[in-house]
């Protein structure tokens, strides 16, 4: 479905992994534009199918072009996806995270345990913009709880990603067993993630649904790039393996592959 609709993904995001996200978002069939000036966020949000807004290198110009985006978003009716990247890390982060939340309203919100716990105002560890709090739930555990609270209150889908995926959206909880854990060796694999998921949401009124597929699609892309590399080959070649099986995925190899249960 992506590829027969190719959404425009309008991502204001990280300089780390911008360039990464937006071969990713092409690889699944999706184009991406990564405009971030506030002179020009709002004419180019009207025209895209989804918005991801990713805090991964905030500065005080592109927090305004957030701002301005995901509001023209709202009055539009266009999904707004947001990675909050290293919430609870440093106070700027923190604030930032908290004045988006109060000010746009999100389809999906995306991080990783502890990130998310920050944002529902639990206690929690961080090391940078990586999270050392990360336990599998393997059923209905704080992650879960934590993730079907958050959803209610905030009117989205929470994603928790890590060792085991959490999705709620108040109603539904999902869990996704699929990845590797060289992924966490590739910097952005979350960001990238986040940014397939953009491409689900510009496709279909279902946020569980991309949300959930868009994580899925990461998860299940790690293990057959792993697989068809091999642990002889270095980092490299698995990033690229990943780029390919992004590109190669089907419908078919999610039914089939992918690794996941509702509670």
């Amino acid at each position: 479905m992506v590829k027969a609709k190719n959404p425009l993904v309008h991502q204001i995001t990280n300089y780390v992994t911008v360039n990464d996200c937006a071969n990713i978002v092409l690889a699944l069939g999706g184009s991406p534009v990564m405009a971030d000036d506030e002179s020009e966020v709002e004419e180019m949000v009207s025209i895209a199918s989804a918005l991801v807004i990713n805090i991964g290198t905030l500065n005080a110009r592109t927090i305004k072009s957030m701002l301005a985006a995901g509001k023209k978003a709202n009055q539009l009716g266009i999904p707004v996806i947001l990675d909050p990247v290293g919430a609870g890390a440093t106070a700027l982060r923190t604030g930032t995270t908290e004045k988006i939340l109060a000010e746009i309203q999100l389809s999906v919100l995306r991080g990783n345990r502890s990130e998310i716990k920050t944002i529902a105002g639990f206690a929690t560890k961080t090391r940078g913009v990586d999270s050392v709090d990360d336990i599998p739930d393997a059923g209905i555990g704080e992650g879960a709880e934590i993730a079907g609270v958050l959803a209610d209150k905030l009117h989205c889908v929470v994603a928790i990603t890590g060792k085991q995926d959490i999705i709620s959206d108040g109603v539904r909880t999902g869990f996704i067993d699929n990845g590797h854990q060289i992924l966490s060796k590739v910097t952005g694999t979350g960001c990238m993630a986040t940014a397939l998921i953009g491409c689900y949401a510009g496709v279909t009124d279902d946020h569980f649904l991309s949300a959930t597929v868009g994580i899925m699609t990461m998860g299940l892309a790690g293990e057959k790039a792993w697989a068809e590399v091999g642990s002889s080959a270095g980092i490299g070649s698995f990033k690229v393996a990943l780029f390919d099986w992004i590109f190669k995925m089907t419908p078919e190899d999610l039914a089939q592959g992918g690794k996941f249960h509702e509670a």
